[in-house]
């Protein structure tokens, strides 16, 4: 909007530069232009302002396609104003001359012709279109049908305004319609992913019996190894067992061995002792005989006072020693008796030989 000052009975319009000015005063024009500043007289001024910038224009509406079936359509257009002075013949886009701004809405009346021609062009497509298709190639083709309509319209043209582009955002069905449209794609997504977790679970209790199969052949060959080294050690002690005894033996049969030697050297000695005991208990035997015949002899020869006395002496050689005796009668009594049995047996024994 312009911008615009008062001074008395004046008023001083500066413009901008995307705004197109056009003064007429007294049925002539005396300024017209982008970017103008300049004075005039309110009272007799005609003032138009046309924009000449790009303006976005969006698009929301509804269509049926040939199935019968809505859609939502929405698009955005770009359009300027390419001939000012063609469209301020056709639309009013006069400004109060004391404050600038327009008397009608002329943007909204250019927008709503906009509207309606790309409406009628994206009506006529989606009449001729199915459902599917609209979906999944409607986006280009109403773009381009929009495009092409809106530049060789004959209205537009007239009114001096250039489409700049013309942009499909989507097209949409009802959400009744969408959400039963979404729900197979839904499903199958929620299909794979349910196989999916699935594989991984399939994955992951694979994984854990091959995990736990490998447990299981660790302990059957720590099982084995440990059973190997138990009859490893068995044998090891029977080993040990069987050198023991056979040490044991061995020592045994030395002990034995030496024992017999022994035993045999200690008869032997025993032997030859005796045989030497035996020679010398003959030598002695046959000495003492022949000493005993020597002295039988002799004393056969002697009287009996002569033998008493020698018997006597005999048995006092045989006597112990004694220190002080005490003869009483039953003492004296006993040795003569025995004394008596003495002679008598020397007596006979010189007799006898």
């Amino acid at each position: 909007m312009a911008d615009i000052s008062r001074a008395l009975f004046l008023r001083h319009l500066r413009g901008t530069p995307t705004a197109y000015v056009r003064h007429v005063s007294g049925g002539k024009t005396r300024h017209e232009g982008v970017g103008l500043s300049f004075w005039y007289r309110p009272r007799t001024a005609v003032i138009s302002e046309i924009p000449v910038d790009d303006r976005e224009l969006p698009l929301l509406f509804h269509a049926r396609t040939s199935d019968f079936q809505d859609v939502a359509v929405q698009a955005t257009v770009t359009f300027r104003v390419a001939d000012p002075t063609l469209a301020a013949g056709r639309l009013d886009f006069g400004v109060d001359p004391e404050t600038g701004a327009w008397r009608v809405t002329p943007l909204e009346q250019l927008g709503g012709l906009i509207v309606e021609t790309a409406q009628q062009h994206a009506f006529d497509l989606m009449a001729r279109t199915t459902l599917t298709n609209a979906l999944v190639d409607g986006v280009p083709a109403v773009r381009e049908r929009i495009a092409a309509g809106l530049v060789t319209d004959e209205r537009l043209a007239a009114t001096g305004v250039a489409v700049v582009g013309v942009r499909v955002v989507a097209i949409r069905p009802e959400p009744e319609l969408e959400k039963a449209l979404r729900t197979p794609t839904r499903e199958q997504m929620q299909a794979e992913a349910d196989r999916a977790t699935y594989g991984r679970r399939a994955l992951a209790v694979e994984q854990e019996r091959r995990i736990a199969e490998n447990e299981m052949q660790n302990q059957i060959e720590l099982a084995r190894r440990e059973a190997d080294l138990v009859a490893q050690r068995g044998a090891n002690d029977r080993q040990v067992a069987t050198e023991k005894a056979a040490a044991g033996r061995i020592a045994v049969e030395a002990r034995a061995e030496h024992t017999r030697l022994t035993a045999a050297g200690d008869a032997e000695a025993t032997r030859l002792a005796a045989a030497a005991r035996a020679d010398e208990i003959e030598r002695i035997g046959a000495a003492e005989g022949t000493a005993e015949q020597a002295r039988v002899a002799a004393l056969r020869d002697l009287d009996n006072r002569t033998a008493i006395t020698l018997a006597v002496r005999d048995l006092a050689g045989n006597l112990p020693d004694i220190q002080a005796l005490t003869i009483t009668p039953d003492v004296l009594n006993e040795l003569l008796t025995r004394l008596a049995a003495a002679t008598r047996t020397a007596a006979t024994q010189a007799g006898a030989a």
